[in-house]
């Protein structure tokens, strides 16, 4: 296992990013953080193939609000160490990382904030530990378990991450948006991997989504359910309205959690895949409401 860090030099000054480095050791791993602000702590996960620059435009109003919000960079992502052979990156050990992780700042009462594998992860992590977590916040995320086929977006999706001679996260990141990020966020994305070597995790998330029942992570996944469909803590979903990959997602999560009955969930409009970079202003009004039980 060759472990690879990526320069400092390459996140100096990316646009609307000043926070500074904060690492917890995680199973003989260096995992990096964004943590501002104090209270209740916000734990904001982000999935395929971004990093913690993702949730820029919401640490602050969360921090301003008397909220602490605590924005991970998965293991193979963002600032945190990365493995270079795909074989290390498996659904448990990320599973293990980000409990490590958790359990090292011992956060509790947490109010969860997952998209797209934030969600794999978090919404089983939620369930495995709900003693450590008080709200959800799920947005177009959804957690497989292989017993449904995925939609031909995500296939397509699949297809392509494997394919691609070189995989250009930036670009990925773009074509999830509704409305093109600049070059220079764009860049920011593209920061964390210097070169190709620095992708394996992203290279390998897309082979780690159960699509069918004798999936290593289905058994698993279907223990989670039977944990979230007993959950009755505050659910919320922030879907957006123009993500092909998950949607659709919103409205089983609301038929299945307890936690998420008789409550308005909204739509972001006007957003893609990644509504954090297209609506990431409207996504924290939604997190602060609801952190603060409005």
């Amino acid at each position: 296992m060759a472990i690879l860090r990526t320069p400092d030099d390459r996140f100096i000054g990316l646009p609307g990013y000043p926070f500074e480095p904060h690492y917890v050791d995680v199973l003989g791993l260096r995992m990096h953080h964004v943590d501002a602000g104090s209270g209740a702590p916000v734990l904001l996960l982000h999935g395929e193939p971004s990093w913690s620059y993702l949730y820029r435009k919401l640490i602050p109003p969360l921090a301003a609000a008397g909220l602490r919000a605590v924005a991970p960079d998965l293991i193979g992502f963002g600032r945190s160490d990365k493995l270079d052979a795909r074989d290390d990156y498996t659904y448990q050990r990320h599973m293990d990382w980000l409990t490590a992780f958790v359990v090292a700042l011992d956060l509790r009462d947490i109010v969860l904030v997952c998209q797209d594998w934030g969600g794999l992860l978090g919404l089983r992590l939620a369930a495995e530990h709900p003693e450590r977590f008080a709200r959800i916040v799920a947005a177009n995320t959804f957690l497989p378990t292989g017993d449904r086929k995925p939609s031909d977006a995500f296939f397509a999706w699949q297809q392509f991450s494997q394919s691609v001679p070189e995989l250009p996260i930036g670009n990925i990141v773009k074509s999830g948006c509704h409305v093109a990020p600049p070059p220079e966020v764009i860049a920011g994305y593209d920061a964390p991997f210097p070169d190709e070597r620095y992708k394996a995790g992203a290279r390998q998330f897309p082979l780690l989504v159960p699509t069918r029942p004798d999936d290593p992570a289905a058994a698993a996944n279907r223990a989670a359910w039977q944990v979230l469909e007993r959950w009755d803590k505050p659910f919320l979903t922030a879907f957006s309205d123009r993500d092909p990959i998950t949607r659709g997602g919103d409205r089983v999560l609301q038929q299945r959690i307890p936690g998420a009955a008789g409550r308005i969930h909204p739509t972001v409009e006007g957003a893609g895949h990644f509504l954090q970079e297209d609506r990431g202003d409207e996504l924290a009004r939604i997190v602060i409401d609801f952190a603060c039980g409005r």
